[in-house]
């Protein structure tokens, strides 16, 4: 049996996966949306008896022999030059519709399933769900009205932040640009806020923040401690000036935490929490593809972790 990997090329989260897979004598197919259609080729049958296979190069896996997928941080499809805008829309359409129609169609375990993982990805639906679950969320407004946004923040009495929605990186004038986590006061709200969706939350005081890691029914957490202003407004922010270490949550934010990932159909999450000067764990978000390796005394866990429920084929 075989784990089927969809990752980018560059991907070191991966590669830690793959390595631990390979050393336990697992067979390890890995390839990237990018390789199809110039070097991946996919064929797949539909009758009593599905049959087909994955090639690539000189290697090919029978899709009945993938017993687990690992679906990481896939690029785009590669088609080929000469196309035109027409031509290439309906192609990249074909391609979505045609590789990821037959990958989840696979009746086999996902790290995580793509469906899911995309369902996960909304922030609303985490926030809900998480207070749903148990854990504590800070008080939030998501609106594209201008007169609700500086109500919300005037409301809030240790004032508010703005935080993206969709986040990711963006590119400005050849510049890559990341929108972080901010402080917003009442009077920087103006008639803007009505062209697009906005999230306001209460601004939460913090001791430190740790980076939740749930692998099936196992967690794992990171402690981030960070001095700057910058890495304390957002850490993702100032990445030189964090410290890293390896924590024991409390019992009850250990056992929401699974559940979280559990209702939004997944097999793992990374979720971010503040904890306060009282201790107090405040739930922030859950990433459903998240980095993990960046806490040195946790990569190891994690990547077995990992690669046990692969190697099971089931969470």
């Amino acid at each position: 049996m075989t784990v089927l990997v969809v990752t980018e090329h560059l991907d070191p989260t991966a590669d830690l996966v793959v390595r631990e897979l390979t050393v336990r004598g697992v067979d390890v197919f890995r390839c990237d949306a990018a390789d199809f259609p110039q070097r991946l080729t996919l064929t797949a049958t539909y009758s009593s008896d599905p049959a087909g296979a994955l090639r690539l190069g000189e290697r090919s896996v029978p899709l009945d022999a993938v017993q687990a997928v690992y679906y990481r941080r896939p690029s785009a499809f590669d088609l080929p030059d000469g196309l035109s805008p027409t031509e290439r829309w309906w192609a990249e359409g074909e391609a979505r519709m045609g590789v990821g129609g037959v990958l989840t169609s696979l009746p086999c375990m996902w790290l995580s399933d793509p469906l899911a993982m995309a369902r996960a990805e909304y922030k609303p639906l985490q926030l809900a769900t998480a207070a749903a679950v148990g854990l504590r969320v800070p008080r939030t407004m998501v609106t594209n009205d201008p007169v609700a946004a500086r109500g919300f923040v005037a409301s809030v009495p240790d004032g508010a932040v703005y935080k993206p929605l969709c986040g990711g990186i963006g590119v400005e004038n050849g510049r890559a640009m990341a929108l972080y986590t901010a402080p917003v006061e009442v009077d920087q709200i103006d008639d803007s806020v009505a062209t697009t969706a906005h999230l306001f939350q209460q601004r939460l005081a913090k001791a430190y923040e740790a980076r939740v890691t749930v692998v099936g029914d196992q967690v794992f957490v990171g402690r981030i401690d960070t001095s700057s202003p910058a890495g304390r407004q957002d850490w993702r922010a100032d990445y030189a000036g964090i410290r890293f270490s390896s924590i024991e949550p409390p019992a009850a934010v250990s056992s929401a935490a699974v559940a979280l990932v559990r209702r939004l159909g997944l097999a793992f999450g990374a979720l971010d929490f503040i904890i306060g000067d009282d201790g107090r764990w405040w739930f922030l978000e859950v990433n459903p593809n998240g980095q993990w390796a960046f806490v040195p005394d946790l990569r190891e866990p994690i990547t077995a972790a990992i690669a046990d429920l692969l190697q099971k084929g089931s969470p």
